[in-house]
């Protein structure tokens, strides 16, 4: 393993200049080693090279001084040209690794790795929030926004790291150890990226992979894959469910939140207590929880923490309402599974039926486990993106569909269907693909749609929320 130390006048490659490769870029030359960084969009070589990085072609760069190279998370090893990259790194003896093992290096405080098909960024947001409010030095990043290197520099011993970790970067870790790791579900998303479900939670696996007896795996009891691995991890166990009591851990028992331990119970909030909204946002409140008492959190500061904590932008955001039709925008509903959620913990508590805003950038995963909640709760679904033709041809004859051309379209279209009457509808955007045909993310992908539905407020002479 390099050091800290080993860096300094030593070559390092940074292949995939996204936002986490920009960052490894900054770290590594602050530590003083020659950087030499691709990636095939000619803006983001620019803004390497504005780091001080050298952008030639990773053919020309000098292999026999490589001490190692840097994979992006966005980078899929499966593609030509990244496994090329990686074969040849191997051969000429440079150690392979991602951003996130590369941070975990010099990251100084302890880990809680927060990972999962869905729910990610409600958590790791939510235990940051329960660690701060109990007075116990955190930061919060990964995918949440700071990348893991840019965590460095202000990471204390005495203190938690907080990160919200993609497959995709679990793919590359090595010695990576978090002292608290959380699973929350493992559903398909990325079938674009694996070629097989169990390849993907493979990935997600690797998040236990270093704990030792002395550190925490929280998992949820109620999913299928996370539950099954209970067996066969050194870390101690703590699970969570919604479904059932536990004889010990933390579930939900009617409207409470119970945590049991030792025999002894206690209820650490109710969900009339809760601002999130949804069964999947009780599974994220009962793991970060879980996380909290991991960390030493007092339960009555995290009972008031959850009291006062809403819902992250892009999660299941009330945007504002038109003539009693509420907006949400759910940009972050990237996958299938993560639509799904959405629409179950709508249609439980409105009224009227459901306008739905699906589409982007298609991950290879089927629609059908939509199909029966929309066919009983959604009035229309309007259709933008990519995968629209496939999503058509797989939901049709469900609910009416409608097709937009972009966003303003989608938003105008979708309050035009809907119902304003007295049982008034609501129109979700959860898209259940990615973003990059139309947007440059699902942050912008929400803004828009925030953008949109205010602007059509505007002229509805209806103020913003």
């Amino acid at each position: 393993m390099i050091e800290v130390t080993g860096f300094r006048d030593k070559a390092v490659g940074v292949f995939g200049l996204a936002r986490s490769g920009l960052s490894a870029i900054r770290s590594l030359k602050a530590g003083g080693a020659s950087v030499f960084a691709w990636d095939d969009k000619e803006s983001t070589r620019l803004m390497a090279a504005g780091e001080g990085a050298m952008t030639e072609p990773w053919e020309r760069w000098p292999w026999a001084k490589m001490a190692a190279l840097i994979l992006s998370p966005g980078v899929p090893l499966t593609h030509p040209e990244p496994h090329a990259i990686v074969r040849h790194a191997r051969e000429t003896g440079a150690e392979v690794i991602g951003d996130l093992e590369l941070a975990s290096w010099f990251l100084q405080g302890e880990i809680i790795g927060i990972t999962g098909a869905n729910g990610k960024t409600t958590t790791t947001a939510l235990t940051g929030h329960i660690l701060k409010q109990s007075g116990i030095p955190v930061q919060v990043g990964g995918n949440i926004g700071t990348p893991p290197a840019s965590m460095v520099k202000t990471s204390r011993a005495g203190q938690w790291n907080v990160l919200e970790l993609s497959s995709f970067q679990l793919e590359t870790i090595v010695d990576f150890r978090p002292n608290v790791a959380v699973a929350l579900n493992v559903t398909p998303n990325h079938m674009d990226r694996y070629d097989l479900f169990t390849d993907y939670a493979a990935a997600k696996h690797r998040l236990f992979m270093n704990q030792t007896a002395e550190d925490v795996a929280i998992l949820n009891a109620d999913d299928e894959i996370t539950s099954s691995w209970v067996l066969g991890l050194k870390a101690h166990v703590s699970l969570f469910s919604t479904s059932r009591e536990l004889d010990e851990g933390l579930f939900m028992r009617g409207r409470e939140l119970v945590c049991r331990a030792q025999g002894s119970e206690k209820v650490l909030t109710t969900r009339d207590e809760m601002n999130l909204r949804g069964i999947h946002n009780v599974q994220n409140v009962l793991a970060s929880f879980a996380a909290g008492l991991a960390c030493g959190a007092g339960p009555e500061s995290m009972r008031e923490t959850v009291r006062n904590f809403n819902p992250v932008e892009h999660r299941l955001e009330l945007v504002t309402a038109v003539e009693g039709v509420k907006f949400y925008n759910d940009s972050k509903a990237t996958s299938v599974d993560a639509t799904l959620k959405a629409l179950e913990a709508l249609a439980g508590d409105e009224e009227g039926q459901i306008v739905l805003i699906l589409g982007g950038r298609g991950k290879n995963a089927p629609y059908e486990p939509l199909a029966e909640l929309i066919k009983t709760r959604v009035r229309a679904l309007v259709l933008i993106g990519e995968d629209a033709d496939n999503i058509e041809s797989q939901l049709k004859g469900r609910a009416e569909i409608i097709r937009a051309g972009d966003m303003k379209d989608a938003v105008e279209k979708s309050f035009a269907v809907a119902e304003k009457g007295e049982k008034k509808d609501v129109v979700l955007l959860a898209p259940a693909c990615a973003s990059f045909d139309m947007f440059k993310s699902f942050e912008q992908r929400g803004e828009i749609f925030k953008s949109e539905v205010n602007a059509l407020a505007g002229s509805a002479g209806v103020a913003s929320f």
